[in-house]
């Protein structure tokens, strides 16, 4: 199996452009389905009847999935009669896929949902976070002082044009006293977050905590970082979420249900086992930097469930909070239910 080399910083701009990125590789198998196979073949699951699924990843494969690879390599799939496919999104991305069905199951966000239901994608919903609070935020150089949003004036934010992202900058940005238009916005350029803060591209940059902050770390780069539930609650959206097809998941209710069973015990093994999880991630894909996934592994392993009673669960409180935001800036084509794009019934307690 041939995987995009995944080096550098993963940010909310290197998931937008995955679609471009990993265009052509909707035949990529997951090593994760031999694995399944090869369990399959030592215990009572090859008895079973097999039902064949196929997952779709939102980017090249990270730490975000590692419960995925990990519910692959140890059967738990198998286990449930299951053998899933894992593949990287077409050119119009993995909600597409997962909304007419291409893959029954695949990484979204609750923001992107919000766009697919404004949009008429009504196929698509989720099911369980896989993280269960948004680890997302802004890194910038040390040296700079940018603790908080208000520092950013006189700063170079690098922007990728989302109505969205700049409405939660301004947000976040106002609501810690500052002045949105004095900080100047520049193009996002660079697939590595962490190289575009040190030659000074921009000062400031969106990250996720569990990838780039850790990059920088292992690279002895010394950043500030603050992360954008600090500041308001409003912004603990979910994101990642695992999403299916609905009409498949209406028709096939237990199959729904065993799939998540599986990931849930995969994530669950991630928790309680990060250094194994980032060697099975590691072994799946070998291109990945093998001390930055372990690195990774070890912050998300306390992110995933966090304080939830357990992995996977979503409250409707928060998602709808998230949505009337979104209503109320105008940020979407038309008004949302603010209690659509999730479904909780096929997540086992």
């Amino acid at each position: 199996m041939k995987h995009i080399k995944f080096s550098q910083g993963i940010s909310r701009r290197n998931f937008l452009a995955a679609s471009a990125t990993a265009a052509g590789s909707l035949a990529l198998a997951a090593c994760g389905a031999h694995a399944e196979k090869e369990h399959a073949t030592n215990g009572s699951s090859a008895a079973k009847k097999t039902t064949k699924l196929t997952f779709c990843l939102d980017y090249t494969p990270n730490t975000n999935h590692t419960g995925i690879y990990v519910a692959a390599a140890k059967g738990y799939f198998a286990d449930e009669g299951l053998e899933v496919e894992i593949v990287q999104p077409a050119e119009d991305g993995a909600d597409a896929m997962i909304g007419t069905g291409q893959a029954q199951f695949g990484v979204s966000y609750q923001d992107y949902i919000a766009n697919d239901i404004a949009g008429g994608n009504t196929g698509i919903t989720a099911i369980a976070a896989m993280v269960q609070h948004n680890t997302s935020g802004i890194m910038s150089r040390k040296e700079d002082g940018i603790t908080r949003p208000k520092a950013l004036e006189g700063h170079k934010y690098t922007t990728w044009e989302m109505p969205i992202e700049k409405a939660t900058m301004k947000q976040v940005v106002e609501k810690d006293g500052g002045d949105w238009s004095k900080v100047s916005l520049v193009p996002y350029t660079t697939n590595d977050d962490v190289a575009g803060l040190q030659s000074k591209m921009y000062d400031a940059v969106w990250v996720y905590e569990g990838w780039a902050v850790q990059q920088a770390a292992l690279q002895k780069v010394d950043v500030n970082y603050f992360s954008f539930i600090s500041i308001d609650e409003t912004f603990d959206y979910y994101t990642p979420v695992i999403a299916g097809n609905v009409d498949y998941m209406k028709k096939n209710a237990e199959v729904t249900k065993a799939f998540l069973r599986a990931v849930k015990k995969g994530y669950e093994f991630c928790v309680d086992h990060a250094d194994e999880a980032a060697d099975i991630l590691c072994k799946q894909v070998p291109e990945l930097d093998a001390d930055l996934v372990k690195t990774s592994q070890e912050f998300l392993a306390g992110q995933y469930t966090a304080d939830a009673t357990s992995w996977g669960v979503i409250d409707s409180a928060r998602w709808s909070g998230f949505y009337k935001w979104l209503n109320d800036n105008q940020l979407v084509e038309k008004e949302l239910d603010v209690n659509a794009g999730f479904d909780t019934q096929y997540l086992e307690a």
